[in-house]
């Protein structure tokens, strides 16, 4: 099998990290959430910490240096070496360049914003208040969408139903990989 370098995006409440840890359990490859990634660094007792805690508190992004460098962190660590399914990243153009070049494919979960709201809703953790949720949904709009069209151009992103069952979109995520991973 050669390396596999995979990418899930969508706005959060998309099922993007339920489909990833999916994807990396099956394909025996390391998973990365950004989120929980931010969230665990958030816990040091550090500058990087404190603004880490700042922007999860007011639902906008983290600084880019920061999420970057986390990320580059990660990835060094050893397990790593034949790829991984990353998610929630990048969520910027300024956050491309930390980008691995060989990407192998980057699948964007895709859900109205109406479904996104309902779901983080219902899961109740502390900092998915209305506000916090609507701040973010807007942010994903504003800096994460655009993301979508560089992908498409470099021919690595597949778009898929978020609204169907998990099972039929972990199917679906399953067979477009069989793909990724028979080619180049």
């Amino acid at each position: 099998m050669k390396k596999l370098k995979v990418i899930f995006l969508g706005m959060q409440g998309s099922g993007k990290s339920t489909q990833a840890k999916m994807l990396a359990e099956n394909l025996g490859l390391p998973y990365v959430e950004m989120g929980q990634l931010l969230r665990d660094k958030s816990q040091d007792k550090d500058e990087i910490a404190r603004k880490i805690q700042e922007a999860l508190s007011t639902g906008s992004l983290v600084e880019n240096q920061i999420t970057i460098d986390c990320l580059k962190d990660k990835l060094r660590q050893p397990g790593f070496e034949n790829g991984y399914v990353l998610d929630g990243y990048p969520r910027n153009k300024n956050q491309l360049s930390a980008l691995d070049a060989d990407i192998s494919k980057v699948f964007y979960i895709n859900v109205p914003d109406i479904e996104a709201t309902k779901r983080l809703s219902a899961r109740g953790r502390h900092d998915d208040s209305p506000d916090l949720i609507q701040n973010r949904i807007k942010i994903y709009h504003q800096e994460s969408e655009p993301l979508l069209e560089y992908f498409k151009e470099k021919g690595l992103l597949d778009e898929v139903d978020g609204q169907r069952s998990i099972e039929e979109v972990a199917e679906d995520i399953s067979k477009k990989v069989s793909g990724a991973n028979g080619t180049n």
